[in-house]
């Protein structure tokens, strides 16, 4: 507003450095499509509403990017494949309109798993490759949304959008130390134009460098789409007390058993964040969540049987073509039957009902995001990519509750391993009070008393 910096300006360190991260060694990895002329185009639009006093909103001249899942014109909706996406887009996504709509400035798109399928981020095609953690270059990103989290950790840009079917959000925002929205309530945030991976279990939603930024976000993204029915009936998104001095009258559940189900390193971290938010005037509450392992074997039928639907001609049509690992997930995807889905749905509708109570008695429940931090890298899977399962399960094991219920998550930064990777704590709250959870995140970052910098790192005001 001030004029001192113009998005032009800042459009064009982006380009040098989109230039700079993928000549780097081991490259970045984190936008793999861009175009100059189109930042170019819709910085200097950007430049002239600054310029005129008439901007569109708080995004306006805001650098943002969006996973390869949504369609974004004029890039290959590839979704982390080599097959599809073989003509450029013609139409956005709902939420890419609406991002421009808003005046951000769409850098690209960003790298992701292939069809989502995985949480490493781990990519080994020709079009993606792996993106690095900016933390550690030699760890993963986290995924499915991996290259989403490295563009916002690295600086590139302050906003990156994902989707999240089982954390493919929250667990590279967790991995990559910045803030992560699971698309809100399942509905809350338009799926339309992304490609219908999972239709019951996945949201859109931000990744963010601050709580801030992804209420702004989620203030200009959550509202019906008529091209989207699952959002139609939902109330008005609100940021009601947000910004309350402190967090009396709030209440926080704990199942202890679950939390702790952790590394030790994370633990005493998280364990920590909590008595900071009691510090504030939150009571920890007791609450016992059930069936925790029924919940993770009925969220795995529901997203790998649906997938393995969506997928079924990309299956006969593209097997060679696609990763040893997305092979293996939908080969065993196949061994589902209906009687399976059924069953995995009766679990659904039982652990709505358990949290329809437990959020009578608390605001929110609280977890760590994820029980490790971000693995390593070998060489193998530069490769022929990564497939272990008990990496898969242990990473998603705080995470499946929301995706088979639809609840509001939150991963907030709150600190750091000995060995210098992010460790968050999740903020679940229910269906459509995504307030609460953007009220306690705002208070949460005020617990990390410093952020460390990455090791890349590229400040695109400078």
């Amino acid at each position: 507003r001030s004029g001192k910096l113009t998005p032009s300006q800042v459009a064009k360190n982006i380009i040098a450095t989109l230039e700079d991260c993928d000549k780097s060694t081991p490259p970045l990895r984190a936008i793999v499509q861009w175009d100059r002329e189109q930042i170019m185009l819709m910085a200097e639009a950007s430049t002239a509403r600054y310029r005129n006093k008439c901007t569109l909103s708080h995004l306006d001249g805001i650098p943002v990017c969006l996973k390869e899942e949504f369609k974004v014109v004029p890039y290959h909706h590839r979704v982390g494949t080599v097959y599809l996406g073989t003509e450029p887009e013609t139409e956005d996504a709902t939420v890419a309109k609406k991002l421009r709509e808003a005046g951000a400035i769409i850098i690209g798109v960003s790298n992701m798993h292939e069809l989502g399928t995985g949480t490493t981020g781990c990519n080994p095609n020709r079009y993606h490759k792996i993106p690095r953690n900016p933390y550690k270059p030699n760890h993963f990103t986290g995924g499915s949304s991996s290259g989403s989290a490295a563009a916002v950790a690295a600086g590139l840009c302050p906003v990156g959008i994902g989707t999240d079917g089982g954390g493919s959000v929250r667990i590279p925002a967790s991995f990559c130390g910045v803030v992560g929205l699971k698309g809100s309530t399942f509905g809350r945030i338009s799926c339309h134009g992304s490609y219908p991976l999972s239709y019951s279990t996945v949201s859109a939603g931000p990744i963010c460098t601050s709580v801030a930024d992804a209420a702004i976000v989620y203030s200009i993204l959550a509202e019906p789409d008529p091209l989207y029915p699952y959002g139609l009936k939902q109330p008005k998104a609100t940021l009601s007390d947000m910004c309350a001095p402190d967090l009396k009258g709030l209440k926080l559940g704990v199942d202890w058993t679950f939390f702790k189900a952790c590394d030790a390193e994370v633990l005493t971290i998280c364990e920590k964040a909590v008595e900071y938010l009691q510090s504030l005037g939150a009571s920890v509450v007791e609450v016992s969540l059930p069936e925790m392992e029924e919940v993770k074997i009925a969220h795995v039928i529901c997203i790998l049987s649906e997938m393995r639907d969506m997928l079924q001609p990309d299956f006969n049509k593209h097997f060679q073509e696609m990763n040893l690992e997305t092979r293996a997930t939908l080969a065993l995807a196949s061994q589902f039957t209906a009687l399976d889905y059924i069953t995995a749905n009766r679990q659904r509708t039982r652990s709505m009902r358990f949290l329809r109570e437990i959020f009578t008695t608390v605001n929110c429940i609280l977890t760590p995001a994820v029980a490790s931090t971000a693995p390593r890298i070998h060489e193998s899977d530069l490769l022929t990519g990564s497939n272990d399962t008990s990496f898969i399960v242990q990473s998603m094991r705080f995470m499946q509750l929301a995706n088979l219920t639809g609840i509001p998550g939150l991963v907030v930064p709150v600190g750091y391993s000995t060995a210098g990777l992010p460790i968050s704590l999740q903020v679940m709250g229910k269906w459509w009070d995504e307030a609460v959870l953007l009220r306690i995140g705002l208070k949460l970052e005020q617990f990390r008393n410093q952020t460390k910098k990455p090791s890349i790192y590229y400040d695109i005001l400078a």
